[in-house]
């Protein structure tokens, strides 16, 4: 029976469980390369939790000097250079399958290993997950109805109130809405998705970076933040009503600002993290500045999760030329902030 990791005033390195996410698609490699380099091996202890065969077979073709050891508990083996921990939750070992297709079996494979990974996060078995893309074609196929990770880690979880800040270089982003069109958005943003958004991007800034008060910097929709209604009244009609309902409640919110100057001060430092109202407004500036290795960090889960920025990239698996620099980036975030709860805890 697996037991709970013990807090001492040395805390060692962070035991991270890592999912293989769908077989077919390019997380098996990513992982592989990822820990095949020395980064990883000084950030954390990794538990791979996926397909034992899946794991020995990516290895074996990318040519890396590594042992896939099996593991029937959570521990991980003991640093060895090339071991390479994996524990695989599946009744029954995993089918031979086609690489780069959506399938029922990988799919429900892919959750399998979601599932095993949160039930050891929430009895204290590991001390946080990095998970490799899912196809959502693939989990639907398997009758698993949900659009992504976030809202399935969060029924999971029983997660109250959760959602997706992406993270790179200097900036820390939440979004209030992802993917929709453009012409939708007016009618999409509310006072309270806005306000769950500034919420949420206060508690990641607080209790995952450890930020005591965080500045969040609130984004315009329109340009020059509508200029007093001229360019629209998103800004007066929610987003305004949303950062002073913030303010009051203690939270450090700017009024609206105009997007195409509030990255820059952000980078610049004057802001901990911003709240962007729609898909491109975050991630152009974003993947500007730190494309490849931007991370996922799932905000408000009883537990801590980041993965990578990319999906399964069917299109690519097989021939080796996935990159696992997100990979390596999520599972860095992942680790500082279990070393950061670990040390909060002995103080």
């Amino acid at each position: 029976m697996p037991s709970k990791r013990s807090v001492s005033t040395q805390p060692s390195l962070p035991l991270l469980g890592i999912t293989m996410g769908d077989p077919a698609g390019i997380g098996p490699e990513v992982i592989a390369k990822a820990l095949a380099g020395r980064e990883v091996q000084r950030l954390c202890l990794p538990l791979v939790i996926g397909s034992v065969s899946v794991m020995e077979r990516t290895v074996k073709k990318l040519g890396l000097k590594l042992a896939v050891v099996p593991v029937q508990g959570h521990d991980p083996v003991p640093p060895k250079g090339n071991a390479v921990a994996v524990l695989d939750p599946m009744e029954k070992p995993l089918k031979k399958f086609a690489l780069g297709i959506a399938a029922a079996e990988t799919g429900a494979a892919s959750v399998e290993f979601i599932k095993k990974a949160v039930h050891l996060a929430e009895i204290g078995c590991i001390d946080g997950i990095v998970t490799a893309p899912i196809n959502k074609e693939a989990i639907n196929m398997a009758g698993c109805h949900y659009p992504g990770h976030t809202e399935l880690l969060a029924d999971l979880t029983r997660a109250k109130e959760s959602g997706m800040m992406i993270v790179g270089g200097p900036l820390r982003i939440m979004f209030v809405t992802t993917h929709v069109a453009i012409k939708d958005l007016s009618k999409l943003l509310t006072q309270a998705k806005i306000e769950k958004a500034i919420r949420l991007a206060h508690r990641a800034l607080t209790d995952l970076y450890g930020i005591k008060k965080p500045r969040i910097g609130v984004a315009a929709l329109n340009p020059h933040a509508g200029e007093h209604g001229l360019f629209g009244n998103e800004e007066a009609r929610v987003i305004l009503p949303a950062a002073r309902a913030a303010q009051a409640q203690g939270i450090m919110a700017s009024d609206p600002q105009p997007a195409d100057t509030l990255f820059g001060k952000a980078v610049k430092g004057q802001y901990d993290g911003i709240v962007a109202m729609y898909h491109d407004q975050g991630l152009i500036p974003l993947k500007l500045v730190a494309f490849g290795t931007c991370v996922n960090l799932t905000v408000g889960l009883p537990i801590i999760r980041t993965s990578v920025d990319h999906g399964t990239a069917f299109d690519i698996v097989g021939k080796g030329v996935a990159d696992p620099g997100s990979l390596v980036e999520a599972m860095t975030l992942a680790a500082r902030i279990a070393q950061n709860r670990a040390m909060a805890r002995v103080k």
